[in-house]
């Protein structure tokens, strides 16, 4: 333990957690000598802590039975787990939640005490949580606010949606969760038009209004184990590509869960990985020209040689 300040919230949640303590069974928790408790406890009878002794063999320190802690006492890592996760929340979210964050940190900042908050100054300059999304939400900042709205008081949806090929239905839709994943914001829903639950890309949602029906959200309904098995890809193709040994050294820098690097005895190193999509795979290789040559399986090999032609094609075809 790092300052006075934990050690005494520290003792205080001891004292809470047992009925009674010896001065030589306080030391040996907080790991300091018998005459530092003595100051500690007399440090918290200053503040008001309500503690009293017991002398005789079988006696100790205890805490007034009916003292119970004040509600925002927090060690300098709760707080800074606070602080950081109010600026992730802003980070995702963005402008419609800045005002709470800001709220949210002008409180802790007015409550802890100066060591502490100096502690959490430390930390978030050491600690750097980024988020990336892969486009810019603050168009749609409106919209998720809308459908926050909606989803607390059960209130259907229509939306006009456009699919991944560009066609675009209108849907009435329960809103159940928004949530962030890979870089993208989500609506998980009941769509009516399909008469099942559905995933929207919120970037992909032209229109949206507030509809007269209500409803109620399942009881048995979950949205992480929803998405757990809903977004996920599932791989089906063991690929296996051989890469110069140009880009070997880049290659062992970026072996990592999805994507293992052997070495070769020429100096090139194989890289393999899973993939669900074959058409994916080949621009994986494709992006590496002439330094990647695809191994497995040969279904991508092939892949890879039509891309390669076709490639070869519009340029003939331009004359050059």
């Amino acid at each position: 333990m790092s300052n006075v300040a934990t050690r005494l919230l520290s003792m205080l949640f001891l004292f809470q957690s047992r009925r009674q303590w010896t001065v030589s069974q306080l030391s040996a928790e907080l790991d300091v000598s018998d005459r530092t408790v003595h100051r500690y406890i007399g440090m918290l009878e200053e503040m008001g802590i309500p503690l009293y002794s017991e002398r005789g063999p079988y006696g100790g320190f205890s805490l007034l039975r009916t003292y119970k802690l004040p509600p925002l006492i927090f060690t300098p890592e709760e707080a800074t787990v606070l602080y950081m996760g109010a600026r992730l929340v802003e980070d995702i979210w963005g402008k419609p939640f800045h005002d709470a964050v800001t709220g949210v940190t002008a409180k802790l900042d007015n409550v802890l005490p100066d060591d502490i908050r100096q502690e959490v100054a430390r930390a978030q300059r050491s600690l750097v949580v980024m988020t990336s999304a892969s486009r810019d939400y603050s168009p749609y900042h409106t919209l998720m606010a809308d459908l926050r709205e909606c989803m607390a008081a059960g209130r259907r949806v229509t939306i006009r949606y456009h699919s991944f090929s560009r066609v675009e239905t209108e849907r009435q839709v329960d809103p159940y969760a928004l949530s962030f994943r890979w870089g993208n914001w989500y609506l998980v829903g009941y769509c009516h038009l399909r008469d099942e639950l559905r995933t929207f890309r919120i970037d992909r949602i032209n229109q949206l209004t507030h509809g007269k029906d209500t409803f109620e959200l399942p009881r048995d309904f979950d949205a992480v184990t929803y998405l757990e098995a809903n977004l996920t890809w599932q791989n089906q193709y063991q690929i296996a590509v051989q890469m110069d040994e140009a880009v070997a050294s880049e290659m062992r820098e970026r072996g990592s869960d999805w994507m293992q690097v052997s070495d070769n005895p020429d100096g090139s190193v194989t890289v393999n990985f899973e993939a669900d999509d074959l058409n994916w795979a080949a621009g994986w290789v494709m992006s590496w020209g002439r330094f990647a040559r695809a191994l497995e399986p040969p279904a991508l090999i092939e892949q890879v040689k039509q891309s390669a032609l076709a490639v070869i094609a519009k340029y003939e075809d331009e004359g050059t």
